[in-house]
């Protein structure tokens, strides 16, 4: 006995779930437009808008003459059906329940005709226009809900269908019950498989979309990566030197004090140990990836060898012109870097992307700033395909930045391009030695 008990409250707890789930998934006003299409934009609302209408207009006479329901029901009758429609396309499940009670009202308004009447060429328990307009509601549903919620609602139309016909029925009618069901049925796989296919192809637009944002994530860290590599080499010069000069200095003073010796020892001794550490680092950057073209022990490059630069291109394909404006004079050796990277990244460019178009480079010494600036024409021909991760420019700007300065990039005398940095730099001194190339 205490068996069937448990047995009996089991099933009692399914059947409450049960009902709970289907309170939730149906018992629901919340709105869930359709989106308008890629390419067809507002159309299929436009067509759904449309053939509400005809279902109004089909069905209100289809009532009044073959289902001989006054006037006044079947004008209500036919305006649900077409206004469930409607409705659907912005809140599907109330759409549904609209729907269906146009039916049941419908097909009772018939049914009470028929007790009366003799003539039975009427279609019960779905009219015409009512299924057809209901074939359209659970396309919607089936859309824009879960596949559950889409079995749920399918479910409940069979069984409304089966209690009008099966349970209640009718008198000489010609029975649209199972034609009405399984074109139910048709229409909700439909739209599940068309929902699928939306999702599926939302989540590959999404992958996509995240994968180019790694793509540009990593190539950034790479950037800067490399970055570091070459500033590293400015830093392992500038110890050196310090190494150099505190060595050197006891030996530009006569007699000097012991305590000079010591700090001047001192000096050498930490400069000495710390460019010992930063060249194990260097060591690893530079062996990572060194850049193309560029042997990995090579000095890091300044604007001493543009014209070598240049003279490449050239070698290259492309027709390139310079121009040095303002007091040429020695720039921090970042800031020579950055402005050489930034040309010689601009001059790929251009040779990648740009094919038969000429290039001019102009380097601007200003009190406070230098501009280096590279302007190409259209290109003549079609480029080919690049196998680059066209972030040349994210680099070039990640430089600017790093210094203080700015880059902006962009269309430039039509089809051509621009591409214009500007560093800071500190203020002329005439103390300043001519720069040199390499590094420690």
């Amino acid at each position: 006995m205490s068996r069937l008990n448990g047995v009996a409250d089991t099933g009692v707890e399914h059947i409450r779930r049960w009902l709970e789930v289907l309170r939730e998934d149906l018992l629901t006003a919340r709105a869930d437009p359709l989106p308008p299409s890629t390419w067809l934009r507002w159309l299929p609302h436009g067509v759904v808008c449309l053939a509400a209408f005809g279902v109004f207009i089909g069905g209100l006479p289809q009532l009044m003459d073959h289902g001989g329901v006054p006037f006044g029901i079947a004008l209500l009758v036919a305006l649900a059906h077409g206004c469930a429609m409607v409705l659907a396309l912005w809140r599907p499940i109330p759409g549904w329940w609209a729907s269906m009670a146009a039916t049941v009202v419908g097909a009772f308004a018939v049914r009470a005709e028929m007790v009366v009447g003799d003539d039975d060429s009427f279609s019960w328990p779905w009219s015409s226009a009512g299924l057809i307009g209901h074939l359209f509601v659970m396309l919607l549903l089936a859309l824009r809900v879960r596949t559950r919620v889409s079995v749920e609602a399918l479910a409940l139309t069979a069984l409304v269908t089966w209690v009008l016909q099966g349970w209640i029925g009718a008198r000489d009618y010609q029975s649209t019950g199972l034609l009405s069901v399984i074109l139910c049925a048709v229409v909700v796989v439909l739209g599940i498989a068309l929902r699928g296919r939306r999702e599926a192809r939302a989540q590959l637009e999404q992958q996509t979309t995240l994968t180019a944002e790694e793509r540009a994530r990593r190539t950034l860290l790479e950037e800067r990566s490399r970055i570091a590599r070459e500033l590293h080499d400015v830093v392992a010069h500038h110890m050196s030197v310090i190494s150099i000069q505190a060595q050197v200095a006891p030996h530009l003073v006569k007699d000097p004090p012991d305590e000079l010796r010591e700090n001047l020892a001192g000096i050498r001794q930490n400069a000495v140990e710390a460019l010992t550490e930063l060249r194990r680092v260097l060591d690893v950057l530079r062996s990572e990836h060194p850049a193309p073209g560029e042997r990995a022990d090579a000095p890091q490059p300044t604007l001493g060898r543009l014209e070598a630069l240049v003279e490449n291109t050239r070698a290259a394909g492309l027709t390139v012109t310079t121009e040095v404006t303002g007091d040429r004079r020695p720039l921090p050796p970042g800031v020579e870097l950055s402005a050489y990277r930034i040309v010689q990244e601009a001059l790929s460019n251009v040779l990648r992307h740009a094919p038969g178009a000429t290039a001019h480079v102009t380097l601007a010494y200003g009190p406070h700033a230098l501009r280096a600036q590279v302007v190409n024409t259209a290109p003549t021909r079609e480029a080919p395909p690049s196998a680059g991760a066209r972030h040349g420019l994210l680099g070039m700007r990640e430089r600017a930045v790093m210094l203080g300065g700015t880059l902006t990039a962009g269309p430039w005398s039509g089809r051509g391009f621009r591409v214009e940095a500007r560093l800071p730099v500190p203020a002329p001194s005439v103390t300043d030695p001519l720069p040199q190339d390499g590094t420690a």
